[in-house]
């Protein structure tokens, strides 16, 4: 069971994409605290200083998708490392790219599984 989940989709231009994407690089950068804006409150989340991160791209049926998602641990230790997949197991091309990095891209910007996660309904 999840503590919290918020997801957020929406269409934007790629300029603002790439002001979500530059907003949350300068959080991650700057400090562990990251907040994002949701409607009349925001967001808080504290990230630690190690995290797991992924990239995916997919390409087919008309559309690309790319995912950024980072995942770290609420119990105050570093998450697990990821095992590689072997070439065994990789996905078929046209599903590949995994790089480990967040989550918005496309049109959303979503927060998963975070137990340190807080709502302040404070208007800007």
């Amino acid at each position: 069971m999840k503590d919290l989940k918020f997801e957020q989709k929406r269409s934007v231009s790629r300029l603002e994409a790439a002001e979500q994407l530059m907003a949350l690089a300068t959080a991650l950068k700057n400090g562990g605290e990251i907040e994002w804006n949701i409607g009349h409150g925001k967001l808080s989340l504290n990230v630690p200083d190690e995290l797991q991160s992924e990239i995916e791209i997919e390409v087919g049926e008309g559309g690309v998708e790319l995912e950024i998602e980072l995942e770290w641990s609420t119990a105050g230790r570093d998450p697990a490392p990821r095992e590689e997949p072997t070439a065994k197991e990789e996905k078929p091309a046209r599903r590949k790219s995994t790089l480990r990095d967040s989550k918005p891209a496309r049109a959303e910007s979503g927060t998963r599984r975070s137990g340190t996660a807080k709502r302040s309904t404070r208007q800007s």
